[in-house]
């Protein structure tokens, strides 16, 4: 291929471009985040909200939508039933568990009446110690803690917002659908808008592709870790099993499950007597083992064949993009990542220029039928 100083220049523009706009979407990713979530929803839900409304004959887009959210509820409400409650039973048993041990310890049958008389027997010391000057100081050096605890407190209260907004951006899109992903194509001038009715395509090809291997990879995740934990007798198997599943569904993100196993094995070791680092290494021992499942069987072969990519490039890609983008890079990295590399090979290593997508063809036969 010759490299002309107009093709250079152009490739120089475009890849301006591409910076330009990965600086933006990283600058305003607080902002953007909310609505690129909020089109995934609309796009999952979408095939949903047209089977209510055209197959179910609900009459109107809006009934529809709000058929369609209550059956998602539903869906979620089942899934919270299967693990809320047992957790919710396992922290009653931990307090029962740690009331029953300082009342074998300490022979105190009323906690509060006990921490009172104490510090009445103690006024004097305790008026000692807020004089004195190292108790300020440590007040003093604990007051920046407390405001950044208060700052992630209202960082919570705006993601509770920005969820509430998702919602809403996502009803919206919902409801104009068809006329949203229309009136993409028609902001580009009509001799351009083939190559952009392929790319739309494209990406549509590849979140499917992603979705489907995605949700199998964390179905697979979730039996095998129902099947493990309960193997090895620990506590909530099932609903553990299925909450890793369900975070499995954006990668990695199911090393988060860290936290609850090595509670609940605590758990475990205060109720049955039994030794916390054999049941703390078994339970890490079945999420040891479905992780390397996950990354040497699941993920190339079911993730590989849908994405076409080798495993590898895979991890490659979720590193840098969601280096690049945060939480939204993990989402977009994989169908990014593929459709960059279709069009590297159809437009510069010319290896695809004569095999378009079904898709794309027939875009422009119609464009040129128009």
């Amino acid at each position: 291929m010759i490299i002309t100083f107009d093709r250079f220049v152009r490739w120089l523009l475009g890849g301006l471009l591409a910076a330009a706009i990965i600086y933006t979407a990283n600058y305003l990713s607080n902002v953007l985040l909310p609505f690129f979530v909020a089109w995934l929803l609309a796009y999952l839900l979408y095939p949903t909200v047209r089977f209510v409304q055209y197959r179910m004959h609900v009459p109107g887009r809006i009934p529809s939508i709000i058929v369609t959210l209550l059956f998602l509820l539903a869906v979620i409400g089942g899934i919270v039933y299967l693990i809320i409650p047992p957790m919710v039973e396992q922290f009653e048993r931990l307090g029962y568990l740690v009331g029953r041990y300082l009342h074998e310890t300490t022979n105190i049958v009323n906690f509060p009446a006990a921490i009172q008389r104490w510090m009445a027997e103690n006024k004097r010391t305790l008026e000692e110690l807020f004089r004195d000057d190292s108790f300020t100081d440590a007040i003093r050096q604990a007051m920046p803690k407390m405001f950044a605890l208060i700052g992630k407190t209202a960082s919570v209260i705006m993601s509770i917002i920005a969820s509430l907004i998702t919602l809403l951006y996502m009803f919206f899109i919902l409801k104009d659908y068809e006329k949203l992903a229309d009136g993409f194509i028609r902001l580009f001038p009509q001799k351009n808008r083939p190559f952009w009715r392929a790319l739309t395509d494209d990406v549509e090809r590849e979140l499917n592709s992603y979705i489907r291997g995605q949700s199998l990879v964390a179905l697979c995740i979730g039996i095998l870790c129902c099947i493990g934990f309960t193997i090895v007798g620990f506590p909530m198997a099932i609903g553990l099993g299925i909450m890793i599943g369900l975070m499995s569904l954006i990668p990695y993100v199911h090393t988060l499950a860290l936290i609850p196993i090595v509670f609940l094995s605590a758990l475990k070791a205060a109720d049955t007597g039994q030794n916390f680092w054999i049941i703390l290494a078994s339970a890490l021992g079945v999420f040891a083992v479905v992780q390397v499942i996950t990354d040497m069987v699941l993920v190339p072969k079911i993730m590989g064949k849908a994405m076409g990519l080798n495993p590898a490039v895979l991890l490659l890609s979720l590193s840098v993009w969601g280096s690049l983008l945060g939480f939204l890079g993990l989402i977009i990295a994989l169908p990014l990542t593929t459709l960059l590399i279709a069009y590297y090979k159809r437009y510069v290593t010319k290896e695809g220029a004569n095999s378009l997508p079904p898709d794309a063809e027939v875009a422009t036969d119609t464009h040129k039928e128009e």
